[in-house]
């Protein structure tokens, strides 16, 4: 593998299941004992905002159970050594990366330590619970703070920025990710246009396996590591 010039990286949920993170499509994750329709709409929160404060609140706190694995410290360390253009995007709403040090990062899906308000749009860290009195520090307004979460229905943060990096990469790197959720799933595509070589690094096949160059198939902190130094080893 020749040395690349830039790249992007997308990691999904089993990046952060060795983590002990739940994960949400999973056999037994979060959507089959949750409908995504009462926690994860803009109708459900309308119809029940106590509900839907309370499981986020259930899965921010959740946050203080989990560290960083060993695959989270492998991209931190890619994105510190590697000199060119670099873009780590996660559909992952939980601070793992963050707090492994990934610093160049969008959170597509937006993030569990953040609250939005919406009412004037603002966004604020937010590590304590929300509630239906929770009041937003910007326009004072109480009663309108909610997840900064992207919920069905709704466009992913920042895609303008991701698919330009997209298109400029000459390497493109799935990790953890099933291939099933759009825009996501069609960023392989996009990067194969751009003429990048495109690698997959998962527990098992994707449902996109096909349009990868390479795919590495493993837990992620074990893999990842292992590809993280081989990339800079310039192999």
């Amino acid at each position: 593998m020749h040395r690349p010039a830039s790249i992007v990286l997308l990691t999904g949920a089993g990046i952060s299941a060795e983590s002990g993170v739940d994960t949400f499509r999973d056999k037994d994750g979060i959507w089959s004992k949750v409908d995504y329709r009462d926690v994860a709409t803009p109708e459900g929160f309308a119809r029940d905002p106590e509900l839907v404060h309370d499981f986020y609140n259930q899965r921010r706190s959740g946050l203080a159970e989990v560290v960083p694995n060993a695959a989270h410290a492998a991209l931190a360390r890619l994105e510190r050594s590697f000199r060119g253009r670099f873009l780590l995007v996660t559909q992952n709403i939980d601070d793992l990366h963050e707090r492994a040090g990934s610093r160049r990062l969008i959170h597509m899906h937006g993030e569990l330590t953040k609250a939005l308000c919406a009412k004037c749009g603002a966004r604020h860290e937010w590590h304590g619970a929300t509630s239906g009195s929770s009041r937003c520090p910007s326009c004072q307004q109480v009663g309108h703070l909610r997840p900064d979460v992207v919920w069905f229905g709704e466009m992913p943060y920042r895609m303008d920025e991701i698919e330009g990096a997209l298109w400029q990469c000459d390497l493109f790197v799935s990790i953890g990710t099933s291939g099933n959720v759009y825009p996501a799933a069609g960023f392989v595509e996009m990067a194969r246009d751009a003429g990048a070589r495109t690698v997959e690094l998962n527990l098992e096949p994707s449902s996109g396996r096909g349009l990868f160059d390479q795919a590495i198939h493993g837990r992620a902190s074990e893999i990842v590591p292992e590809f993280v130094e081989h990339l800079l080893a310039g192999g």
